[in-house]
């Protein structure tokens, strides 16, 4: 049976290690005070406009969603974007992600921010066949700045 529910103090060691995994799929690594400050701001009261939520599976943290609520100049009521969605490898298939995706649909719509949006990897095939079923692929292409010293 699986829950999904927000992020809790208690879940820093399993939420390490899920959102690592996640990082280490994109190849990312982060020094330790991004983790520390990360998970204090998605904490309930945290901040203004950072979310997680944790999929349980059996009991034990399995998945994670983050996600942001902000201002849009296009959407007076704002928007959600979902940055970061992870489901522990072991967990798979048994429907985590889409349900942690409706979640953020839920407190999107709850809050009054219908519009979600999310970008990924284009070979990240196994998410994108979810996401292919959930939303709809929007024809833009991400540009960012060069990263600097």
């Amino acid at each position: 049976m699986s829950v999904i529910r927000p992020l809790a103090p208690g879940d820093a060691p399993r939420w390490r290690a899920l959102w690592r995994g996640y990082l280490d799929f994109y190849g990312a690594a982060l020094p330790e005070e991004t983790y520390a400050q990360t998970f204090a701001r998605l904490l309930p009261g945290g901040s203004a406009n950072m979310r997680a939520l944790i999929a349980e599976r059996d009991g034990a943290p399995a998945g994670l969603v983050h996600f942001i609520f902000h201002d849009h100049c296009w959407r007076p009521e704002g928007v959600t974007y979902l940055q970061d969605l992870y489901v522990d490898p072991s967990a798979r298939g048994a429907g985590l992600g889409r349900a942690l995706i409706e979640a953020v649909y839920a407190a999107a719509d709850q809050a009054g921010r219908p519009t979600v949006y999310w970008l990924t990897q284009e070979f990240n095939h196994a998410a994108r066949a979810l996401y292919d079923r959930v939303a709809e692929r929007t024809p833009f292409i991400k540009y960012a700045r060069a990263e600097r010293p």
